[in-house]
């Protein structure tokens, strides 16, 4: 039996849920029964939906220090040896106090303070600025986009057909999209020199249904929320444009060229950092960048360079195969049945 502590909600979205459900898909498939520890009741459904159990905690997403006297009750009575944590939240404190009566693995990309766990995990492209191995000589280290937790439709995907000119159009801006950068885009591209767009919302999006009305009579434009089959529209695509996260490593496995912005302080590094390596270019924060006007030029630059979207394709391809989370998952089934986890 494994156990996965995350939660989910309209401030954190769906990002640490989703990963997760990948690993659990990938520890079902393996044998193992996977439950999904939660603070309250909004990730129940998404989690069920994919057959996984949930056990509700009923405490606050935002002070996990207090749930502390609950989840050590619940440790104690069902013999947990072990925990996968995915959470900003947690504080050093609640790691240190946790480590004393179960053993964890925690999914990292901020390196926010020195981790009391047994095991760190980071898929970030980024990971080596935190010197893990010096920093944490007695933890075993998980590094680099091979651990990139995917679902399995990611697995196995053929290489990417790069056409002459961008046919398809794929915009995306993750759980929600405050600074309305979907809209935006669509208002200053040339929308008719697509033959598709497709725009796909987060679960949060405030904004679906005005944009929906607006584009109604539009053939050429489709308008989605939450969808379940995003490896289906990302291998559609010629071109994509996301926001920063784990996306960027789906689009990676399906080959896609991409041009990203940041919402958030923690994509920051990420963004960067494919753009440092050439592999996803850059169009700022949308916080204190024209992210609109910055999007709309690079969209105009690779529409017509085929070599450039090649050359991109081929390097993302080459950073993430899509199976991050059966790895994650072969490790931890080691540690739960008593064997020190392997690299």
């Amino acid at each position: 039996m494994l156990y996965i502590r995350t939660d989910m909600n309209s401030v954190i979205a769906s990002g640490h849920v989703m990963r997760c459900l990948s690993i659990a898909d990938a520890a079902k498939e393996l044998g193992e029964k996977v439950i999904f520890i939660l603070a309250d009741e909004q990730a129940v459904p998404l989690v069920e939906k994919r057959g996984h159990e949930t056990l509700v905690l009923h405490t606050k997403w935002d002070d996990m220090e207090s749930e502390l006297p609950v989840l050590n009750n619940i440790i104690a009575e069902r013999e947990i040896a072990s925990i996968l944590i995915d959470s900003y939240q947690v504080t050093e404190e609640y790691l240190k106090k946790l480590s004393k009566v179960t053993r964890i693995i925690y999914l990292d990309d901020l390196n926010a303070f020195h981790y009391d766990v047994d095991a760190i995990i980071c898929y970030a492209n980024y990971w080596e600025k935190f010197k893990y191995s010096s920093n944490y000589p007695d933890v075993k280290l998980y590094l680099g986009p091979q651990y990139m937790p995917l679902r399995k439709e990611f697995q196995n995907i053929e290489d990417k057909v790069i056409r002459e000119k961008v046919e398809t159009l794929l915009l995306m801006s993750g759980g929600n999209d405050e600074k309305h950068i979907l809209a935006g885009v669509l208002e200053e591209i040339d929308t008719v020199a697509f033959r598709n767009i497709t725009v796909i919302c987060g679960r949060y999006y405030e904004g679906y249904e005005q944009l929906v009305n607006k584009y109604k009579n539009c053939e050429n434009i489709c308008i989605y929320q939450a969808v379940t089959d995003m490896e289906k529209y990302m291998q559609e695509a010629d071109l994509a444009v996301s926001a920063g996260g784990t996306t960027l490593y789906e689009l990676c496995a399906c080959g896609t060229p991409t041009i990203s912005f940041s919402l958030a302080d923690n994509q920051f590094d990420n963004v960067k950092k494919f753009a440092e390596d050439d592999i996803i270019d850059y169009a700022g924060d949308v916080r204190y960048d024209n992210v609109i006007e910055n999007v709309t030029k690079m969209i105009v630059e690779y529409k017509d360079d085929k070599e450039l979207r090649q050359e991109r394709s081929r390097k993302m391809r080459s950073i993430v195969d899509g199976k991050g989370a059966r790895r994650i998952a072969e490790a931890w089934m080691k540690l739960i049945h008593g064997a020190s986890l392997s690299k």
